[in-house]
């Protein structure tokens, strides 16, 4: 009997191709696409090169075409609610608390491979495995008895950065199509299928655009602030600390510095940017928080690893220490630019991803 797998579907070439290589494979194949979008939120000209926004009607008609095309079922599940508790009011009170969030970590997590598959079954619709178009690669270490998540085939697209939240129970039930290939070979198997179309497709790049953060978002969070040096002196102000990264140096709106500034601090109690030279960027340890162990139960003792402090970051050799509370030191060899609370450091052994844990 062939075993049932309900797909991810955006719309887009990954997904897409995915499910062709899944009928393939010789799986039956649901399709399922997500629906956040809250229609009473009013809107002109919305950005369209993020994944929040009305422009999921185009993603949905997409995403049904390329099952009927294909002899596919396909269903879209509603989590307009689940959205805003779990993503959103995370995303504003993050950035409210003077950190920088990561949005699509949490959503992976909680919404993706979480409600969404809790909805899908609670719409009636039954199914053995969940499949996505991510570029990551999951698999059974027999050793130890743990689903171990790795990095993809190709270091392009990678994307195992943003599924390090994953539970084991969420890998036992997962397959990534896409794992083992790059996108070159995801492009020309489009070509070849008669989906060339789709190359040409925006993919979602951003999880939601700066332009329509006054849309989203209540205008409490828009209180402006100053933006001062590290000795305090105010140098312009700021419309909201939910502009600001720490690392950034666009978009500050201040002269006349002896040399480039970008923010070195988020100072939510003061509601103000500190910012400096590249310099004071530099740090060689963090302390990250609410850790997920993914390929290893847990860590007892120092471990040499590697850590990704984001997702453009190259993975840096490093110690990881245990701390009280499940806290994790990450002692670099070398110092590191930008590490900024909020976002996620990630554990790498090679091409097994260990766990990760949000910065504090």
């Amino acid at each position: 009997m062939k075993k049932r797998v309900l797909l991810g579907m955006s719309g887009g070439i990954d997904s897409s191709i995915s499910a062709l290589l899944l009928l393939e494979q010789g799986y039956e194949v649901i399709g399922a696409t997500m629906s956040f979008w809250d229609n009473r939120i009013a809107f002109s000209d919305w950005p369209r090169h993020g994944c929040y926004g009305p422009h999921e009607r185009e993603n949905i008609a997409a995403a049904e075409q390329i099952c009927r095309q294909n002899g596919i079922p396909h269903h879209i599940i509603s989590l307009h609610t689940e959205f805003s508790q779990c993503v959103l009011s995370y995303f504003c009170s993050t950035y409210l608390d003077g950190k920088t969030p990561n949005p699509c970590v949490r959503c992976n997590q909680q919404i993706k491979f979480g409600f969404f598959i809790q909805k899908a079954r609670e719409q009636g619709l039954e199914f053995d495995l969940f499949a996505t178009g991510h570029y990551a690669r999951v698999k059974n270490d027999p050793a130890s008895g743990r689903w171990q998540l790795l990095r993809a085939a190709d270091p392009l697209k990678d994307q195992s950065y943003f599924l390090s939240y994953l539970s084991q129970e969420q890998l036992s039930q997962t397959i990534f199509p896409l794992g083992g290939m790059t996108k070159g070979e995801v492009r020309k198997l489009s070509a070849d299928k008669g989906l060339g179309h789709l190359q040409d497709k925006d993919e979602s790049q951003d999880f939601l655009n700066e332009e329509v953060y006054n849309l989203v978002f209540p205008q409490e969070v828009f209180r402006p602030g100053d933006i001062v040096d590290p000795e305090g002196k105010v140098l312009g102000r700021h419309r909201g600390l939910l502009h600001f990264t720490i690392g950034q140096r666009k978009h500050l709106g201040i002269s006349g510095m002896p040399e480039p500034y970008y923010v070195t601090a988020i100072d939510a109690a003061e509601n103000r940017i500190v910012v400096g030279p590249q310099s004071l960027l530099y740090a060689d340890k963090l302390v990250a928080e609410r850790v997920n162990w993914v390929s290893i139960p847990g860590l007892e003792s120092e471990l040499r690893a590697e850590t990704k402090i984001r997702l453009g970051h190259e993975a840096a050799p490093c110690v990881l220490r245990p701390l009280e509370n499940g806290q994790v030191e990450v002692v670099f060899d070398e110092p590191q630019l930008s590490i900024t609370p909020g976002q996620v450091a990630v554990f790498h052994a090679g091409e097994v991803i260990l766990g990760g844990g949000t910065i504090v």
